[in-house]
């Protein structure tokens, strides 16, 4: 299995024409010991899972497996839907893999984690979105470590009430569902996706008793203003948790990167939220929904 690239040192961040430039030095990491995060890759590759932090290029990959942290993908690395901003391969899915729950409870286990987040690609081909397949994961990971607590990040299941109500019924502790833009950008970013669709999933999963969560990226050419009406948006849905980051493009095939957001903005950002009275606010330029996860939980 190929490493993920880098975002940090991948010339794809910059707008197709425009010049090489140095990177603003908070958009920098250092990578840590890679021993660990040998044994998380070795983990994940002998169990045959998928993990978002490799099919994302996630640019905190290193950092999250040094600490034995991974975000398991689940129901395959091909996505039925084709959004501009995502690395995940798109086409025709393979079937379902019915060993998939055991070995990511097993994967879990042996990383002695005390809490997973499960995502998932978009399974369009599936009658129910592959909701039956996030509840049978978060069985059997309680079935292996009863003390673990679940985290999901779902797809939108195209807004099948039956479809959440099967992956509610199996308890996770925190129900996660990305808006990842302004509504204006829907067309350009999420191809298939609709915005009231994501706000109707999140209102629907607390209403259920959930705690909520769900994130947006910014840098796509939205507006500051844009940005602010979606916070209030998502927090008038009910969402507990929220997350902000800044959007790093992969590839030239994909969306440009408009502008880079300064640290300071970021915290502009997670003191606005914060003041319309979300719990938890993760705000920063390399943030991702599932960037230090387990310190989302009361």
């Amino acid at each position: 299995m190929n490493g993920p690239v880098h975002p940090m040192k991948d010339p794809s961040l910059k707008a197709p024409g425009a010049p090489r430039e140095r990177l603003a030095p908070w958009l920098k990491k250092r990578l840590p010991k890679q021993d660990e995060v040998q044994q998380v890759r070795s983990l994940v590759d002998g169990l045959s899972l998928n993990t978002v932090c490799q099919s994302a290029r996630c640019p905190n990959l290193n950092e999250c497996w040094s600490h034995k942290a991974a975000t398991f993908m689940i129901m395959g690395d091909i996505c039925t839907r084709t959004c501009r901003f995502c690395t995940v391969p798109k086409g025709k899915p393979l079937p379902l893999d019915p060993l998939e729950p055991r070995n990511v409870a097993e994967a879990a286990a042996r990383l002695g984690l005390g809490h997973v987040v499960v995502t998932s690609v978009d399974r369009d081909d599936l009658p129910d979105g592959g909701a039956q397949h996030f509840s049978d994961v978060i069985r059997a990971i309680r079935g292996r470590n009863p003390r673990c607590a679940v985290e999901v990040l779902t797809p939108d299941f195209k807004n099948r009430p039956e479809a959440l109500e099967v992956v509610l019924a199996a308890e996770p502790e925190i129900f996660a569902h990305n808006v990842e833009t302004v509504p204006r950008l829907y067309r350009q970013a999420r191809s298939g996706a609709s915005f009231e669709r994501s706000l109707e999933l999140l209102r629907r999963s607390r209403d259920g008793g959930m705690l909520t969560k769900s994130g947006i990226m910014v840098g796509l050419g939205e507006e500051w203003a844009e940005v602010e009406e979606t916070i209030r948006t998502i927090r008038s849905a009910g969402t507990d948790i929220l997350t902000i980051g800044q959007y790093l493009s992969p590839s030239p095939k994909h969306l440009p990167i408009v502008r880079y957001y300064t640290p300071e903005e970021f915290d502009r950002l997670r003191d606005l939220a914060l003041g319309l009275g979300y719990p938890h606010v993760e705000s920063g330029p390399l943030v991702r929904s599932s960037y230090h996860a387990e310190e989302h939980v009361p």
